[in-house]
Formats: C-alpha cells, sequence, structure tokens
C-alpha cells in the first residue's frame, strides 16, 4: 500500500518533465567575465596568444597573483606622479578591466564606475578617462605561464575615489 501511494505522488511530478530540449546558440559569453574585442574602441594591434574562443585566465589563476613589476606600489608611485584627481567632490570607484596577453602587453580595455553605495553611475568623465590613459600606459605586466605554458589572462585595478581623489588602487 505505501509503494502505491508513493507512485500515486510520484506521477504527477514524472508527467511534468520535458523530454525534448532545445539546443540554441548562446549569446553569452563562453565563461562569464570574458572581453569580446571589439573593432570599435580596441587596439586592432593587440593579439591575444589563445584564441578567442578559449576561456581566459584570472590574474588570481595561479600561486604568483598579482604580477607587475615592483608590484603595486610601482603603479601607486606612477599615480603619485601623474597627480590625477576630479574638480568634483565625488566619492565611488573606478574599474578597468583588461586582458594582459602572453608578451605582458595589455589590451581590450573595459571600465565600469559606480558611486560609493555601489550604484552603478558615471562619477566624472574627466576624471575616468584620465584613469583609463593611466591603465593604459602601464607597462609593466608580467606574462604568466599556466600548467606550463604562456597564457593571456584578466586583470582589473579598481581605483576608490574619496573627495575627488584616487584613496586606494584594488586588489
Amino acid at each position: 500500500m505505501k509503494n502505491y501511494m508513493f507512485l500515486l505522488f510520484l506521477m504527477p511530478l514524472l508527467s511534468n518533465c520535458q523530454a525534448d530540449i532545445k539546443v540554441t546558440a548562446s549569446k553569452y559569453p563562453a565563461q562569464v567575465g570574458d572581453i569580446n574585442f571589439d573593432k570599435k574602441i580596441d587596439d586592432p594591434d593587440f593579439k591575444r596568444c589563445i584564441p578567442e574562443n578559449k576561456h581566459g585566465y584570472q590574474y588570481y589563476n595561479d600561486s604568483k597573483g598579482f604580477q607587475y613589476k615592483g608590484e603595486k606600489l610601482a603603479i601607486i608611485r606612477n599615480l603619485e606622479k601623474e597627480n590625477i584627481q576630479s574638480s568634483k567632490d565625488i566619492n565611488g570607484y573606478v574599474t578597468i578591466r583588461f586582458v594582459v596577453n602572453c608578451e605582458g602587453k595589455a589590451g581590450i580595455f573595459r571600465m565600469k564606475q559606480m558611486d560609493e553605495n555601489y550604484i552603478e553611475k558615471e562619477l566624472d568623465k574627466s576624471l575616468s578617462n584620465q584613469l583609463l590613459d593611466f591603465t593604459k600606459k602601464l607597462n609593466g605586466w608580467i606574462p604568466k605561464e599556466i600548467d606550463g605554458q604562456k597564457a593571456d589572462y584578466y586583470q582589473y585595478l579598481t581605483f576608490k575615489i574619496e573627495h575627488g581623489k584616487v584613496s586606494e588602487i584594488l586588489p
């Protein structure tokens, strides 16, 4: 009797299962966060070392983590020399994400901005353009080897803005 009652309750569940599943091409990237080349905004001379249809690595995918000649301190010192700041009293974050290829060259830059409450919004166009130009000029990225092969990887810099000035660089 118990088995009969169990089947009675199980039947509606089984009858709702769909056997026909259509497979369609996805409009989403192969990996979350992949950056695709855009000929309108990206440097055509920048070349990836691995095909775009193969996933890229993140900067933390090996035991070495963040890799820049002189480490993050060198980036901070370069930023201090530039004296980049806004004329507005703004607070928030500017994140610039990009690809470092197997030669240590950076390209395919993307930028996001948000206020101090993590709500996406443009903070100050002049400040964000200065930070993007600064990031594009950084030339000390160290190529990565993952599983014995040279690899492209995604890197990002987040600039914390307090009262119109960069107060911290993450990661």
